[in-house]
């Protein structure tokens, strides 16, 4: 006997202060070393694309983005640690990479810890390819750091 797929609407808001509390809670779920409610805050004052990923009430995921000349850069893509392994990373990939071709980009970037494989496999299978390291990106624990994974992906 197979499960019944219940389908799930989803849809995407722009972040706002008002989703800040919430969002921040998911951070420190998903995270040792999580972005504080000030570098959501400047990202938003900075202009950067800020989504929110909602099915009804439940926030999915997030993710932050920073346009440049003819490039994006992801900051920050996160999906709460419920909703985890259900496709919502590669939604929020798909409309990412939907408005930064809007916006002109020829490319994305980001970085992504050493560590986490899960993620890299994510941004691989999305198209995503390693074309560099950053030593001692982010923070680790004790006081130490830990390498990053640059990744691009051309639009």
């Amino acid at each position: 006997m197979s499960a019944v797929f219940k389908p799930v609407e989803a849809e995407f808001e722009p972040m706002s202060e008002s989703w800040l509390d919430a969002v921040g809670a998911i951070e420190q779920q998903a995270y040792v070393h999580p972005w504080t409610r000030g570098n959501f805050l400047d990202s938003m004052r900075s202009g950067y694309q800020a989504q929110v990923l909602l099915a009804g009430a439940d926030i999915l995921g997030y993710f932050v983005a920073m346009k440049g000349v003819d490039e994006v850069h992801l900051l920050n893509l996160t999906v709460a640690p419920g909703f985890q392994g259900q496709g919502w990373a590669r939604v929020m990939l798909d409309a990412l990479a939907l408005w930064s071709r809007s916006q002109g980009a020829q490319w994305l970037w980001l970085e992504v810890r050493v560590s986490n494989g899960r993620a890299q496999q994510i941004y691989e299978s999305h198209g995503y390819r390693r074309v560099g390291e950053r030593k001692g990106y982010y923070p680790d624990a004790g006081g130490r750091r830990e390498d990053a994974v640059v990744m691009s992906l051309k639009l």
